[in-house]
């Protein structure tokens, strides 16, 4: 029995149609991944730098995941707890408190994670000591994107969610553009860690999906354009 390819017309423009496509989003997402690879590059080479002394201005951009520390006073009035944080299957908190540096300036410190309380929806209390601190940590811009459905973000110390300019506008302190993830912390509090990452693995992921759906529309327009064909005269060859 013969085999015969013969393009039809329509799968042929639907494949060159899809084939295309898909190759573009696949490259596009490769594209995408050697950027996110130098981003990662720059943020691991950052990350393993000495730290950096968190003293007064700084810019707004270029210390995302810098070690850090910082020396000044806690202000417990300015303190927030951000709702909604899960911790081994826990909900609970993170704890945010302004600290003041020696020039007036504020930089906002991630003290941890803390488990909701029986009385919930009211916060735990967190005794923050008085004097002079000086605390180690990482820099990360907090915030990001969030879906705010409810009508009240914040409610006297607890948030749903925190930008630097929401901070700014809600306390009156002008806190620096980064929020320092202690690494040392107070009990019953637990350190919140945050790993230096570009997200290279979403878009290697997205870049072999596109270009495994292009292999597949390949496939198939072979497949449905093969046909198969009977010798000639082997049809009647019985009678």
């Amino acid at each position: 029995m013969n085999i015969q390819f013969a393009p039809r017309t329509i799968p042929t423009v639907a494949t060159i149609l899809v084939v295309g496509l898909t190759g573009y989003l696949g490259a596009w997402q490769q594209g995408r991944a050697e950027t996110k690879r130098a981003l990662q590059l720059e943020f691991d080479q950052r990350h393993s730098m000495p730290e950096l002394v968190v003293a007064g201005d700084m810019p707004a951009d270029g210390l995302q995941f810098r070690r850090a520390l910082a020396s000044g006073e806690w202000q417990p009035t300015s303190a927030i707890f951000l709702d909604n944080k899960v911790e081994g299957g826990r909900a609970g908190y993170h704890f945010l408190a302004p600290l003041k540096l020696a020039n007036d300036n504020y930089l906002l410190v991630n003290l941890g994670w803390v488990a909701r309380s029986p009385a919930y929806p009211r916060p735990p209390a967190i005794d923050l000591p008085s004097g002079r601190h000086t605390i180690p940590g990482m820099l990360a811009k907090p915030g990001g994107r969030f879906l705010e459905l409810a009508g009240t973000t914040i409610d006297g110390s607890v948030w749903q969610n925190i930008t630097i300019e929401r901070y700014r506008q809600a306390t009156g302190l002008a806190v620096l553009p980064y929020v320092l993830l202690a690494s040392q912390t107070l009990a019953p509090l637990k350190v919140v860690t945050e790993k230096p990452d570009a997200g290279v693995e979403k878009h290697v992921e997205y870049m072999m999906t596109w270009y495994a759906l292009a292999a597949t529309a390949i496939i198939l327009w072979v497949a449905l354009n093969v046909h198969k064909m009977r010798p000639a005269g082997a049809e009647g060859s019985n009678t």
